[in-house]
């Protein structure tokens, strides 16, 4: 029964907007401007391979913490002479490390928190840091109640005090909070640490050919392929 959750988190990246096409866009957006010939595409998705290694130094203290905006920059900087990121000068990689707060909903997110929000209490439970999170709130129409960066908890996901802190934070039991997520993976580490589950679908996160998180893997508490119909079911 979900009769007893008060809040909801929110994984953002993936499940909330569409971090691969949004960086396919900036990236193409300097392309025109700056006359290059970088396959955004596999960028992208070279940036996101290196995102959970870069944390899980973090994670195991191989070094102290560090908020994911300087992990992307450095992630971004090893990349730069295999897709050829030379002719960029430092302010525009800035600019393009920043795409992470520039990311775009998905189609149903502002409609579906909306509704959500009438009856829960909704943040993000994401590894972004605060800054981030609410830069991309303010772009994208994010209607959060409160943001709970990754360094307010000083943990990332999956570690069982990223989900821990958020509840206790709210002033609530784990019992009274459920994880959404389009990850089955941060399902089980929620529920692990007693949080609800809602599994969302995004079958074109990774974008044509993704082969992950394409159904629900475990009974988690709800399943469905859009908030607005997270929102019809809770």
């Amino acid at each position: 029964m979900t009769s007893d959750v008060s809040a909801l988190l929110f994984d953002v990246f993936g499940t909330c907007v569409d971090w691969r096409s949004s960086v396919v866009r900036e990236g193409e957006l300097l392309n025109r401007d700056r006359r290059l010939e970088i396959d955004w595409a596999a960028l992208a998705d070279a940036w996101r391979a290196m995102y959970q290694p870069s944390m899980e130094q973090v994670r195991s203290g191989e070094r102290p913490w560090t908020i994911l905006d300087v992990l992307h920059r450095e992630s971004l900087d090893k990349l730069s002479e295999q897709f050829g990121l030379g002719a960029l000068d430092k302010a525009d990689l800035d600019h393009l490390n920043r795409a992470w707060h520039r990311l775009d909903p998905w189609p149903d997110t502002v409609e579906g928190l909306r509704m959500l929000k009438k009856k829960f209490v909704i943040a993000p439970l994401s590894n972004g840091n605060v800054a981030l999170l609410v830069n991309m709130a303010k772009r994208a129409g994010l209607p959060w109640d409160v943001i709970l960066g990754a360094e307010v908890a000083g943990h990332y996901k999956p570690q069982p005090e990223a989900y821990l802190a958020a509840a206790r934070l709210l002033g609530l039991d784990p019992r009274q909070c459920m994880m959404v997520a389009a990850h089955n993976s941060d399902l089980v580490a929620a529920r692990e640490c007693g949080l609800r589950t809602a599994f969302v679908c995004r079958p074109r996160e990774h974008g044509p050919c993704q082969v992950t998180d394409l159904e629900a893997e475990s009974n988690w508490d709800v399943v469905v392929s859009s908030f607005v119909e997270l929102a019809d079911e809770l």
